[in-house]
């Protein structure tokens, strides 16, 4: 999504990511890019396929830049969680074991408050291809997993992150509907403006006789008063309702509303003949010897284009 405000510089606290054996250096790059969407920033990998660095991660993160060059790799995930405090391990499927499974809702803001108690924290993602051994979940101290569909479960190790990384920057607002934009503030339409729209649009569809049959006409101005009230319009969106209106109901006055097109107004049909005539004329203006232009048109009859 565009809009980047580069700017303003990377946020800088929360849980670490780890991913476990990542495979691919592009999923390790949109993992980045997913992390710095939402304020993290700290990205650890335990034993890399591919090896580190990678110009195809570099690549993915589109520009994010400061997840990449911050990234540190271990040999084994003990020494990845070693100074953590609490982790979260994620999973598709049910694990043996005595740990708590939570959803991303109440995960995110367990996080939050163990951040808040000056706990350090992460989140545990498996293998592309099979996610986490039983004994790697084992080391984390919770589970978290996605209410997904459960004959379609598997989720891409950059979709996961993103979901996390999500819940996590959610339960630090203050308000978990507030965005970071909103759209303009309009002030409301009186209802004397309203009513005044309603005037108008039933007077101009009556000249086109738009209630048909007549005795229909009180039920069909209802529907249509219905309709009209339920948006709840906002002043500068009846102008722009009223404007439509006007535009499509512009007579002139020698052609009154309702007895036909604007085009065939009577007062401008002598304009358009002499128009007409005018052109006519030049087709048949004497030529520089002074002799009529009878010269038929190319394809006419006596040419060669017969």
């Amino acid at each position: 999504m565009a809009g980047t405000d580069f700017q303003r510089g990377p946020m800088t606290a929360g849980p670490a990511i780890i991913l476990v054996e990542p495979q691919l250096g592009e999923n390790i790059g949109m993992v980045a890019r997913a992390m710095a969407n939402f304020g993290l920033v700290e990205l650890r990998l335990v034993n890399p396929r591919d090896g580190w660095p990678s110009e195809k991660a570099r690549a993915a993160a589109s520009r994010a830049d400061h997840v990449i060059d911050a990234v540190t790799v271990f040999d084994d995930l003990a020494s990845a969680l070693a100074d953590l405090n609490f982790v979260f391990a994620t999973t598709a499927r049910q694990r043996d074991g005595f740990k708590s499974v939570r959803g991303p809702v109440e995960a995110g803001r367990l996080l939050r408050a163990r951040h808040a108690m000056g706990q350090r924290t992460g989140i545990l993602f498996g293998r592309e291809r099979f996610g986490l051994y039983n004994d790697e979940v084992g080391l984390a101290d919770e589970i978290v997993t996605f209410p997904v569909d459960p004959d379609f479960s598997s989720l891409n190790i950059a979709q996961a992150a993103l979901l996390m990384s999500y819940e996590w920057m959610k339960s630090g607002l203050e308000d978990e509907t507030k965005t970071n934009f909103s759209g303009p503030d309009m002030k409301p339409a009186s209802k004397e403006e309203l009513h005044g729209l309603f005037a108008y649009l039933e007077g101009a569809l009556e000249a086109r006789g738009y209630f048909r049959p007549a005795p229909k006409k009180p039920k069909m101005v209802d529907n249509l008063r219905a309709v009209l009230t339920r948006p709840g319009f906002a002043e500068p969106e009846l102008k722009v309702l009223r404007g439509i209106i006007s535009s499509l109901d512009r007579f002139s006055p020698a052609m009154p509303r309702g007895d036909g097109s604007p085009g065939d107004d009577p007062r401008r049909l002598p304009a358009a003949a002499a128009r007409a005539h005018k052109a006519e004329m030049g087709r048949r203006a004497p030529d520089a010897n002074g002799d009529d232009n009878d010269t038929p048109p190319l394809g006419g009859k006596g040419t060669d284009n017969d």
